[in-house]
């Protein structure tokens, strides 16, 4: 592949790869071609790009052997169906990048996104050696309105959040980070960090939002988080069939309780990191509730082992998250409701209607502010 300039991008000296860019595809033949288009794009780190096809019954093998033919930097692993944590699994193992990244295949990035965080990562430590970061993190795009001719971009919630005194940091410094959706595709992870760690997604049939407990341990073991406040990863988050557009049963209650299972391992403790783990649980309750299923057969007990992990004293204290999801809780825990202000809860509101505002505009700061009261 050429660049704009008219030259080869950079490739590995003595094979060393800096990124690789791990892609699990399933039947995405509609939009495969553009996402690894836009991956092809960074010419300025040494990339590898392991194309993972899971058993696709569509074009989209087709695609990638395309792309594995015009750019040798694409190499294509054909295997039979397994499962979103299987394939990036395999991904992962026959990475042979100093660091490993997942693209969604339904998705695409801006130009250069894995050479700017590869630069960022070179920052702290041009030569990668024991005090190179295990996390390069940063916020994305969502793209909302999928499939309606009427797509819009708006830069995720947490961006504006996540404020460490200090990098590289641990997550106890910016809890924010595991508070809202994982966005696993948006950072760099090292490969030998997540190797000694033992770090892998599970492996399920489907996708089955294995992303979570990944996301919350990748953070959560991390000695040294780096963050660069820029959106290049561009998430179509409402398409329809995506798995992190259902809700299947008890399942999100029950990702939970992996990611309290990870908490348990690690001994966290930090108040800060149990408040946003208890946060989506608390989330996952309220939409739960908006889609009339708390009581299902199949999701009351995952949803009361939930309620049973959480420190009563911490969802009480929660001044920021509903008070009405927090007395559910505590109710179904069979404790004791104490009386919660509803005025720090709406002083917290505004805060972020603020940050919602600066980031998105008017109209989405209202929106975020409508779904609060549901």
């Amino acid at each position: 592949m050429e660049t704009k300039a008219g030259c080869r991008p950079r490739q590995s000296a003595a094979g060393h790869v800096d990124v690789t860019v791990v892609v699990p595809v399933y039947n995405v033949e509609r939009y495969l071609d553009a996402a690894l288009a836009s991956i092809e794009r960074n010419d300025r780190c040494s990339l590898e790009v392991l194309v993972v096809n899971d058993g696709s019954t569509d074009g989209s093998l087709a695609i990638m052997r395309a792309h594995e033919a015009k750019d040798a930097r694409v190499r294509v692993i054909d295997k039979a169906n397994q499962g979103y944590g299987a394939t990036v699994n395999r991904g992962f193992a026959e990475a042979r990048g100093t660091y490993v990244a997942i693209m969604e295949p339904d998705d695409w990035v801006e130009p250069h996104m894995y050479d700017e965080l590869m630069a960022f990562a070179r920052s702290f430590s041009p030569e990668l050696g024991a005090d190179a970061p295990d996390v390069v993190k940063s916020p994305y795009w969502r793209i909302v309105g999928c499939g309606t001719g009427h797509e819009r971009r708006l830069r995720c919630i947490c961006y504006g959040c996540v404020r460490p005194a200090g990098q590289p940091f641990t997550i106890d410094q910016a809890p924010r980070l595991v508070r809202h959706h994982p966005s696993i595709w948006s950072a760099l992870y090292r490969k030998a960090y997540l190797e000694e760690r033992g770090i892998r997604l599970m492996e399920l049939p489907g996708a089955g939002w294995v992303d979570t407990p990944f996301g919350f341990e990748a953070l959560c073991a991390a000695k040294r988080i780096v963050y660069l406040e820029r959106c290049f990863y561009c998430y179509r988050e409402d398409l329809p069939g995506s798995s992190s557009n259902r809700r299947i049963g008890a399942m999100s209650f029950e990702r939970w309780g992996a990611m309290a299972d990870v908490a348990a391992r690690l001994h966290v403790t930090d108040r800060g990191v149990l408040e946003a783990l208890y946060y989506v649980g608390l989330r996952y309750v309220t939409g739960a509730r908006l889609e009339g299923s708390l009581d299902d057969a199949d999701v009351r007990p995952a949803l009361d082992a939930m309620c049973s992990r959480m420190d009563p004293a911490i969802v009480a204290g929660m001044t920021d998250a509903s008070p009405a999801a927090r007395a559910f809780v505590l109710e179904r825990s069979g404790h004791a409701v104490p009386r919660m202000s509803k005025a720090r809860y709406l002083a917290s509101l505004v805060a972020e209607f603020g940050r919602s505002w600066r980031s998105n505009g008017a109209g989405y700061a209202l929106g975020r502010i409508k779904l609060a009261f549901k």
